[in-house]
């Protein structure tokens, strides 16, 4: 027997090698077995809120004018809530930042931890919210869950909610809502799911979109501050059965390829049940594919699962907003697409279409408020 084996195991071995070779030279898109090295990503949606609960206004990245903030804190006044400033909104760090560092941990710690606010809203996204990982636990934010609102560079905050258990909602900021008085459709549907009404959007047919249906836990925003946060703690593109969501602002097609690629390189589209692109507003067209969303759809179409593109949100007039963390069913047909949520309340029917863009600022305003311009 030992001499059948000695003349025998050198084959084995090779049938072996060649076929971890095989397979690693493969792309393996099937769902049928799950990654065991990732787990489900479950989120809890925080209390819908009533007349007279408190809102804390914060600027945890770039500084925004105070008039914003105080335009914003009457809004909210009239919606039956009660606003509060964070203590350190107003200052100016290095000509840009809301504040030193430590002065922006301190106002998100202490509307995280005052048992009287009951959601936050975020003044301006620009830039600063990567540097904000380090100083949380994601027990900060589930010790008392409550809703955060924001768009742009507070993805990361968003990430840090959705990786804590906690949903948060994709929307405007107070430098939207004190342009419009809050009377926009981006604002006023944002107001209904912190009371509880939650949208179901119907969208239009796109010439990109692939048909397909797909169940998951929403993550993402904006891509150039989502992919930076790979392999840090609040890194949610680890989980399975995720939707994806991304949009961008004036950035090139090879910074948008390069940034979906170091998703890819983390293996997330094996780990998606679905894709949404938003907005992709006066971003670059150097390649010839027509589009960014023609670009994406490139790599996207290998792993059969469904793309719905055109989404209105992101940095465009329109920014419907989106519920980070919940499930999220995506349904895209030849006639359109359907964003559902379980989740508990009001169902509100949105037909995208229909929505009238509020045309408050002009492209450059919108360069700036991005931190993209001077």
């Amino acid at each position: 027997m030992k001499s059948i084996y000695l003349k025998t195991a050198p084959f084995s071995l090779m049938v072996v090698f060649f076929l971890l070779a095989l397979d690693s030279c493969s792309k393996d898109h099937s769902h049928n077995e799950e990654d065991k090295r990732y787990r489900h990503l479950s989120c809890k949606a925080p209390s819908y809120l009533k007349a007279g609960d408190k809102i804390a206004l914060i600027s945890p990245s770039y500084h925004t004018d105070m008039s914003n903030v105080e335009k914003t804190a009457e809004v909210l006044t009239s919606w039956g809530f009660v606003p509060v400033i964070g203590p350190n909104v107003g200052k100016i760090y290095a000509g840009r930042y809301a504040g030193t560092l430590e002065e922006r941990v301190s106002d998100i710690k202490w509307a995280l931890n005052d048992p009287e606010i009951k959601a936050i809203i975020c003044n301006r996204g620009g830039y600063g919210s990567i540097q904000l990982i380090d100083y949380f636990t994601p027990k900060d934010f589930s010790s008392s869950p409550k809703w955060i609102v924001g768009f742009s560079d507070i993805t990361t905050l968003l990430e840090m909610f959705s990786a804590s258990g906690v949903m948060s909602i994709h929307g405007t900021m107070s430098s939207f809502i004190a342009a419009t008085g809050g009377i926009d459709d981006n604002s006023q549907l944002m107001k209904g799911i912190l009371e509880g009404k939650i949208p179901k959007y119907n969208v239009p047919s796109h010439p990109q979109n692939i048909q397909g249906k797909g169940v998951g836990t929403l993550v993402g925003g904006n891509i150039c501050t989502f992919a930076p946060n790979l392999n840090t703690w609040v890194d949610v593109s680890r989980y399975n059965n995720i939707i994806l969501f991304i949009e961008e602002v004036e950035e090139s097609m090879h910074n948008i390829d390069r940034q979906f690629n170091m998703l890819l390189f983390r293996g997330i589209l094996s780990r998606c049940r679905g894709v949404i692109l938003g907005e992709f507003t006066d971003c670059g067209s150097e390649f010839t594919y027509g589009s960014v969303e023609a670009m994406l759809n490139d790599y996207i179409k290998e792993y059969n699962i469904p793309l719905l593109c055109g989404f209105p949100a992101g940095h465009g007039d329109i920014n419907l907003p989106l519920i980070m963390g919940a499930t999220t069913t995506i349904d895209v047909t030849p006639s359109g697409a359907i964003i559902s949520y379980d989740l508990s309340g009001e169902q509100v029917v949105i037909n995208t279409a229909d929505i009238e863009p509020t045309k408050v600022f002009t492209t450059q305003q919108i360069m700036q408020l991005a931190g993209k311009v001077e």
